[in-house]
């Protein structure tokens, strides 16, 4: 499963993620950095420790998950 994984930086620094699920594929880096600054620009999201007020970076995540058979 691959998730869209989006982090910024909060008014005290820290940093706050927020992951999408199964992402529109091939990734628009465009599309996600602009994204990203609408989130910010319109301070869509809080967080504890403040408003969001930087974009700090983005990746996508890839994770396969094999099953092992136990007895």
């Amino acid at each position: 499963m691959k998730r869209l994984e989006m982090r910024f930086e909060n008014q005290e620094g820290k940093i706050v993620t927020f992951t999408l699920d199964d992402p529109v594929e091939p990734i628009d880096h465009n599309a996600v950095n602009a994204a990203m600054d609408v989130v910010i620009a319109q301070n869509a999201f809080t967080s504890n420790g403040g408003d969001l007020v930087a974009k700090r970076s983005a990746r996508v995540i890839d994770q396969q998950i094999e099953e092992i058979e136990i007895n």
